[in-house]
């Protein structure tokens, strides 16, 4: 395989590092079966060409493709365990090599031989002898490869997960036991007992082979979007939302699959099934049942956790793409999820197999509810929909009411969330804000203009005041550089001669307060350089003393 390696080094340069050794595993595998390949794709040309069905030729097709598919096999197993292209073949890798390169050769030449003496019309009892020796011979084999404890344990690597470290823990304990198990199933399947073999060896081992990789996936997934979200900007609350949710989803998926994995193992699918489907209640002539409940409740589960995904999604990726509005995409993203609730109800209603018809009886009832007890409730629910499409308050939006000031997080059908500078929070009800006047600072654009007075002395010079103050304003980070800052003289006050220093911030990013402060820092330091004074109210008293008339 030296020329391959040759051949394939000046593609090194194109190919990532941490991919090129198994790009050129991949290479060598399908190298070695280069030959029968060759020889499989002229027979299928020959089979083409000309019509001959006798048995023999058939039998060249059939052995030419065995030895292409153990050509593969074998150097798979090689480069696979022989390589160090995983960590965990490292130690064991060349033992199980050795092991599983007889037991595969062993299946290969005892399926060949079988073929062959079918083809030549052997009698059928020896033909069934035959099958018998190779079937047990193929399974001491495999019992002796599999005797090696360590090395197929050092296959599982250390995980932090509980429950595949406890699965782990347990192969290890009952190792053995499980393989005379298994040993004595496959046994009884070379006997004539094919059925409880094969029962036998796939709830052992094929269910434990796919819990396995059930918990390593999801263990890999999870670092991999671990590791995405820290290549993230972590201020960017829309990505940590879609990560939340991905991890959500890949949570619950693998659960749901452990679950019905063990069930399945244990036989305790069906039987589970059958015991849950007793009846609960009767709707007309629908019967609904435990089991359909159960159903039902996961299918919403599932379609409310799709529903979360592709709303963050949205929000991360869709929408800052399109350039629509935070405040656009949050309303967008209420239609989708009220649309999604309505289908998953349809979803699950057809499930238990009850009739739409119940509900215009139930509709009727509610609206009953509505006119003699709940108009409080509708009108914060129909103020929840004029607010929520009717555009003027959105998340995100920065809002005042009363003496509240704060920043729309949620709108609800009956409340809308405000949070304040100070993370206090407010749930203001939707039939209040209706009515009555709610200043939106960011309803047409989140840039404000906010008034800074100042007084100084009359001794001082006015132009000199606001090239300083002007000077303050153009240096301060949090003021917007879109907007020229400007100074305006007020008045002649009793003690000082008064200015108003006007700049613009975006308020959504900048509260008031922060820049007021910083603001005047600067400007105190900068009039006290200038030698210029701050002047306090102040009154002059001046006593006048009485002469004496004598």
């Amino acid at each position: 395989m030296g020329w391959v390696e040759h051949r394939v080094e000046p593609l090194s340069k194109y190919i990532p590092k941490a991919t090129y050794p198994f790009v050129m595993s991949g290479i060598k595998v399908v190298v070695s079966a280069l030959i029968p390949l060759l020889l499989l794709g002229a027979y299928a040309l020959i089979s083409a060409m000309i019509d001959y069905s006798a048995v023999w030729f058939q039998l060249i097709g059939r052995l030419i493709g065995f030895w292409a598919v153990g050509s593969l096999l074998l150097r798979l197993l090689k480069e696979s365990l022989t390589r160090d292209l995983f960590q965990v073949t490292a130690q064991h890798g060349g033992t199980l090599y050795r092991w599983a390169r007889l037991a595969l050769l062993y299946a290969l030449f005892g399926v060949a031989a079988y073929w062959t003496a079918e083809v030549f019309e052997i009698h059928e009892d020896v033909l069934a002898l035959l099958r018998f020796a190779i079937s047990v011979s193929v399974t001491v084999v495999l019992l002796i490869l599999h005797l090696n404890k360590k090395s197929f344990i050092s296959f599982l690597p250390t995980r932090p997960i509980r429950s595949y470290m406890q699965f782990r823990r347990f192969l290890e304990r009952y190792y053995f036991p499980l393989l005379f198990v298994s040993f004595l199933a496959a046994l009884l399947w070379c006997v004539g007992y094919r059925a409880l073999g094969r029962l036998v060896l796939i709830k052992i081992w094929f269910t434990g082979a796919a819990f396995v990789l059930i918990m390593l996936l999801y263990y890999t997934l999870q670092r991999f979007l671990s590791n995405w979200f820290q290549r993230l900007d972590h201020t960017d609350e829309n990505a940590r939302m879609f990560v939340n949710a991905l991890k959500s989803i890949l949570k619950y998926a693998t659960i749901a699959a452990t679950l019905i994995i063990g069930l399945n193992m244990f036989g305790l699918l069906n039987p589970l099934q059958r015991i849950m489907s007793f009846p609960i209640f009767h709707l007309g002539e629908t019967t609904v049942t435990f089991w359909l409940i159960v159903i039902a409740i996961l299918s919403l589960l599932a379609i409310f956790s799709v529903s979360r995904l592709a709303q963050s999604y949205f929000d991360y990726k869709l929408y800052p793409t399109f350039g629509i509005d935070p405040g656009l995409g949050y309303a967008l993203n209420t239609i989708f999820k009220l649309i999604v609730l309505g289908i998953g109800i349809l979803f699950a209603l057809n499930i238990l197999g009850i009739n739409l018809r119940f509900f215009l009886v139930f509709t009727g009832a509610i609206g009953i509810g509505v006119g003699l007890g709940l108009q409080d409730i509708a009108a914060n629910v129909i103020s929840g929909f004029t607010i929520i499409f009717g555009g003027k308050i959105r998340k995100g939006d920065w809002v005042e009411v009363g003496s509240m000031f704060g920043e729309v997080t949620d709108i609800f059908l009956r409340a809308t969330k405000v949070r304040s500078r100070d993370n206090i929070e407010y749930l203001v009800p939707n039939s209040h804000i209706i009515p009555n006047t709610m200043v939106n600072y960011s309803l047409s654009s989140p840039l404000i203009r906010i008034e800074l007075p100042v007084g100084v002395s009359y001794k001082a010079d006015p132009r000199q005041v606001e090239k300083i103050l002007l000077a303050v304003a153009e240096n301060e980070p949090l003021v917007d550089k879109t907007h020229i800052p400007a100074v305006r003289f007020v008045e002649y006050a009793d003690n000082s001669i008064n200015f108003e220093l006007l700049v613009w911030i975006n308020v959504r990013k900048t509260p008031r307060r922060l820049v007021r402060s910083n603001l005047y820092f600067v400007i105190f330091e900068e009039l006290a350089k200038a030698g210029i004074e701050i002047p306090f109210p102040q009154r002059d008293i001046h006593i006048r003393s009485k002469v004496d008339p004598a």
